[in-house]
């Protein structure tokens, strides 16, 4: 049976019963003065599906109290849906796309979207690599900065991404000013483990800070050495051409004020990728569990 028959993707109290079971799997909890013990279920002809009263502080929630769904008129079955769309598409389903398949308006697709993208925003963030690990750094650019007009060559008026990854784990990706030494060595410091084997290209802003490190490989791509034992960058250039394939070929446009939210969705896929061994159903599972404590009303910054 094809997953999408699931009745929580087409029935309302279906969805609410998913959902309650990823966001309190050992029972309600209230979101308002976080009891557990005393919460009943309202009942009656106008009471709303999965409706609760806490009989501690008295009042009433549902599961999306307190999270990206909260004060949505959206039906939950097709936050269900859009989630499972963006969750199953490698480069990702574009606004137009998720609201003719789900039936909601454009805008009300592109704002599900951007709501989503905010789930997939990890609740702790560690550093990357360790003692024995490797860590790859690279940029890339995309896009046309704000105001800047477009030229032949160069990269300029471009946007800037810096991302790091893992060998064998995973990814971390930034929408920076520039690629400034200081800026570069800002992002590593956050984000890497001193401990880790850094492999970068041969740019400028990366010799001293690989000294930091407890190895630094650069290699000289334009001289075509792209491997040195171990030591490469292939695995973040194959992170910058999916993404630059679900940008161009899906998405196809991005206001510089949104790009860290499509890089926070790219970066969620990556993570949470099939040769870690998780499917699109355990994906949106993920993005589900993260829709606690966050909200999007939609104000934003230009730079992440």
């Amino acid at each position: 049976m094809s997953i999408l028959s699931e009745a929580f993707f087409h029935d309302e109290a279906a969805a609410y019963t998913k959902l309650e079971s990823i966001v309190w799997p050992s029972g309600p909890a209230c979101p308002h003065c976080g009891g557990l013990d005393r919460i009943t279920v309202v009942t009656g002809k106008t009471a709303r599906i999965g409706l609760r009263r806490c009989l501690d502080c008295k009042l009433q929630f549902r599961v999306t109290v307190g999270t990206v769904f909260e004060s949505s008129h959206i039906p939950l079955h097709k936050w269900l849906q859009a989630a499972y769309l963006m969750c199953a598409s490698k480069k990702g389903i574009a606004a137009h796309q998720l609201h003719r398949t789900i039936g909601v308006t454009y805008k009300t697709a592109w704002f599900m979207a951007h709501r989503l993208r905010e789930a997939m925003k990890p609740a702790r963030i560690s550093r990357l690599g360790g003692k024995g690990r490797a860590v790859e750094a690279d940029e890339t650019y995309w896009g046309l900065k704000r105001g800047a007009k477009k030229q032949r060559g160069g990269f300029q008026h471009k946007n800037t991404i810096m991302a790091l990854v893992e060998r064998g784990a995973h990814v971390r990706s930034f929408h920076v000013p520039s690629a400034t030494r200081e800026t570069v060595r800002n992002v590593l410091h956050s984000n890497v483990h001193a401990t880790s084997h850094l492999m970068t290209d041969v740019a400028k802003h990366y010799r001293r800070v690989g000294r930091e490190f407890a190895r630094h490989t650069a290699l000289n791509h334009t001289r075509k050495e792209y491997v040195r034992g171990v030591a490469h960058t292939n695995t973040v250039e194959g992170v910058f051409s999916i993404f630059k394939r679900g940008m161009t070929g899906v998405y196809q446009h991005c206001g510089e004020q949104h790009l860290h939210r499509y890089l926070t969705e790219f970066d969620f896929r990556y993570n949470h990728r099939t040769a870690l061994g998780v499917d699109d159903a355990t994906r949106t599972t993920a993005v589900l569990s993260g829709i606690v404590g966050k909200r999007l009303t939609y104000r934003d910054s230009s730079v992440a």
